[in-house]
């Protein structure tokens, strides 16, 4: 190898590290979309990352079957995060070293918040199943979801449970994103119709015993639960063990807390979803037949939210006609929020008919379903 040679091979192996490190070549090989996520597969919350994991991933297995977007395939590739935003945005790189195009996000508030930071400087389009937190997808063009937002259930809650109960109740976690939005948006509903309440609070280093909570509140009628279905199933238990015969009413977080009760439990559990697995609904009953047969266990509503979270990425790529498997993940995503927001584009999923406006929230009608123990 002569000097020049040996000169030019330097300065090349050179501008391939300065390339790598400034993000070139973090594209698709052009032979699949590659769809990124990232959610809690491993620790207290991997409940919900596997749910909409294996949700996604039975969408994925289906769009490809049946040919995917103008005959290119989606690639399916899902980090583990934790539920934290220091793994979320590592992995988030991670994905992007993986050629990422586009997202359906993280599964958790907090972490998506981290990912939503991330994907806006990338002009990167995601849609989550479930980050409800109203800081995900706020002044982010690029970012959209599939489930209602905290302050609507908060909403939603104040507006039945005043008009149905008398003396109300309400136990929400301090420490977290997503029921402090809810109960934020609940609370300032509540003042706005007038309707008295009282509060017992909890925090993530309190999230075991809920006695004193529930024998603050032992006469209510109903207590409201803005919480996740752990500490529901443990406050339904407390309810048992002090008398308590309130009606115990949650926002989607519930989901899930059928794990957690046993026949001991006699309170009747109502919690606002967009999914209802035993709907007649078409789609909603091919897709719960799917599930059951592929992985042999029913549902639940953040399965149904992942299924729809790639259904709603494949139908909007599908409106915008897009044929290139190597298409930046920027321009992949001018094009798909152009179609997602078309006032004639609407998604029918398992969890609903849904249609997006610039803000990136979802409108769907919300179902209550009552829990069957």
């Amino acid at each position: 190898m002569n000097k020049f040679t040996k000169v030019a091979a330097v300065v090349l192996a050179v501008m391939m590290v300065a390339c790598c490190m400034a993000g070139c070549g973090k594209s698709s090989d052009g032979k699949a979309f590659i769809l990124g996520a990232t959610g809690p597969l491993t620790g207290d919350a991997s409940s919900y990352g596997i749910s909409v994991q294996r949700g996604a991933e039975l969408a994925v297995e289906e769009i490809n079957a049946a040919g995917g977007v103008n005959g290119i395939e989606f690639k399916f590739i899902m980090k583990d995060d934790k539920a934290t935003p220091a793994d979320a945005t590592t992995a988030y790189d991670s994905l992007m070293d993986d050629g990422m195009q586009i997202s359906i996000g993280s599964v958790t508030s907090g972490a998506c918040e981290a990912f939503a930071a991330k994907a806006k400087q990338d002009n990167l389009f995601f849609m989550t199943p479930s980050a409800s937190a109203a800081n995900v997808i706020a002044d982010r063009s690029n970012a959209f979801r599939v489930c209602f937002g905290d302050p609507d259930q908060g909403v939603l809650a104040a507006d039945e449970l005043s008009k149905t109960f008398k003396k109300i109740g309400c136990i929400y976690d301090t420490s977290d994103t997503y029921s402090s939005g809810i109960y934020e948006a609940f609370d300032a509903q509540m003042k706005k119709l007038g309707t008295s309440y009282t509060t017992q609070t909890f925090d993530k280093e309190n999230n075991k015993d809920f006695a004193t909570q529930v024998e603050t509140l032992k006469d209510c009628d109903v207590i409201f639960l803005p919480i996740y279905y752990t500490e529901a199933g443990l406050i339904a238990k407390a309810c048992v063990a002090k008398s308590c015969g309130a009606v115990l009413y949650g926002c989607d977080g519930l989901d899930g807390v059928a794990d957690q009760v046993d026949a001991t439990v006699t309170n009747e559990i109502k919690y606002i979803t967009p999914f209802d697995v035993n709907s007649t609904a078409a789609v909603t009953a091919k897709f719960v037949s799917a599930f059951k047969a592929k992985y042999n266990e029913t549902p639940d509503q953040f399965a149904a939210d992942g299924y729809d979270a790639v259904y709603a990425i494949f139908n909007a790529m599908k409106a915008a006609d897009v044929k290139d498997a190597s298409i930046s993940a920027s321009d992949l995503c001018d094009a798909v929020v152009k179609a997602l927001t078309d006032a004639s584009f609407s998604y029918d999923g398992a969890t609903g008919k849904m249609t997006w406006d610039a803000s990136g929230a979802c409108t769907k009608v919300p179902q209550v379903v009552t829990l069957k123990k």
